[in-house]
């Protein structure tokens, strides 16, 4: 009983806080993620005020913030769409592995770890968050926008591509061997294309199963398909985000619209646990040694992923500001580069120093992100975008008009 009323005061002073310090980020017309990291850095290990009760709640919150959250972008767009994009956005996916998992592998090497660490951590630099980057656009009213299908494309091709990169680096650190790696990573194909046909073929027999005159049935039957697929996924080795982004993608019409306005509430309150979580699960003492590094890795990559999204949004004809918003948007690094480096840690075969690096890596560009993608929204961005159309208009004066 007695840790049950910890865990009611720690749980209810930290949302307490949250909504506290979100109001305070709205009146500067901010994000309010990097408050929620820092209140986590405040209240976790070795901060100011260790939380120790209420970490496992905030655990399990935190995984259900994530699948909220990618539930809830599946549901603004059709499996149709879906496809369409993937194909369009194929070669801005295999731009985005090149430009962003080979600078984090070549700076293990450099730093001298083996190669093992080095696709370690080439993943941890390759994949962006999709939960930051969904919270984001959110926030900035950027749904409905022409650039957020290439982003969201980009992200669902790294979702499906760590489908099958978490199988093998698993496979790799276990040692299990090449037959190993092969039996997990045919599952994990497998699974990816199941769900991805259901969701195409059957989506609209699952919209006339759940009514959406009913709300609170809608909200049960939602919540719970999504949280059910999302576990499937995840025993069979599949990332838990990719079964709920194809939950979201499977529902339509009026159920997907009601269904939107039911979770909205749901999705901000775990969003904002995930946050926290993160956080939470970093010591404050691990980051000094490992920040310099850490900042170099970051300030390299994410000029690799606003280049990744700039070219991306280039290829379907998407105009310079919206290049920018798809380019920035990108930056943030955050669940599966924390999960890759947890599997790395639990092996306990890979350098040491990897765990904190990665989450200060993270920490950098979860907190800068938000920030960057609000930059092509200020007046002096869109003089400089201005001025630079204006250039690129402006025909060059001919050698014998500058003669006369």
């Amino acid at each position: 009983m007695h840790d049950f009323t910890t865990l009611l005061i720690e749980v209810g002073a930290l949302l307490l806080l949250l909504g506290l310090l979100s109001r305070l980020s709205r009146r500067f017309g901010l994000s309010p993620i990097p408050l929620y990291l820092l209140a986590g850095l405040a209240f976790g290990h070795g901060g100011l005020l260790p939380l120790d009760a209420s970490e496992e709640f905030f655990a399990v919150g935190a995984e259900i913030g994530v699948i909220l959250l990618l539930v809830m972008l599946g549901l603004e767009y059709s499996a149709n769409e879906l496809v369409g994009n993937l194909r369009s956005a194929a070669p801005a996916g295999l731009i985005d592995g090149v430009l962003n998992a080979l600078p984090g592998a070549g700076f293990a090497l450099l730093l001298g770890w083996d190669w093992v660490a080095a696709l370690v951590l080439g993943g941890i630099t390759w994949v962006s968050s999709s939960g930051v980057i969904a919270k984001v656009l959110a926030d900035l009213g950027r749904l409905g926008n022409r650039e957020t299908p290439v982003i969201l494309s980009v992200l669902v091709i790294e979702d499906l591509a760590m489908a099958l990169y978490l199988p093998l680096v698993t496979a790799v650190l276990a040692g299990t061997g090449l037959l190993g790696g092969g039996i997990a990573l045919t599952v994990a194909v497998g699974t990816v294309l199941i769900v991805l046909v259901v969701a195409i073929r059957y989506g609209h027999l699952i919209s006339s199963a759940l009514s959406a005159k009913d709300p609170e049935a809608l909200l049960l039957g939602v919540l719970g398909l999504t949280l059910l697929i999302a576990g499937i996924a995840a025993s069979l080795q599949v990332s838990a985000a990719v079964g709920a982004f194809l939950v979201g993608i499977a529902l339509s019409g009026p159920v997907a619209h009601h269904a939107t306005e039911l979770l909205s509430p749901l999705r901000d309150l775990f969003a904002a646990v995930f946050f926290v979580f993160f956080g939470l699960t970093t010591d404050p003492q691990d980051i000094p040694p490992v920040l310099l590094p850490a900042l170099a890795l970051a300030v390299v990559t994410m000029a690799t992923k606003t280049l990744t999204g700039y070219l991306a949004a280039r290829r379907v004809g998407i105009a310079e500001p919206g290049r920018w918003r798809a380019g920035l948007a990108l930056v943030p690094r955050g669940e599966f580069s924390i999960v890759i480096a947890g599997l790395a840690v639990a092996a306990g075969s890979v350098e040491p120093r990897l765990a904190a690096l990665a989450a200060t890596y993270v920490l950098i560009t979860v907190v800068t992100g938000p920030i960057l993608a609000r930059l092509p929204d200020f007046p002096w961005f869109k003089r400089w975008l201005r001025n630079r159309a204006a250039a690129q208009r402006r025909e060059p004066t001919p050698v014998v008009e500058s003669l006369r």
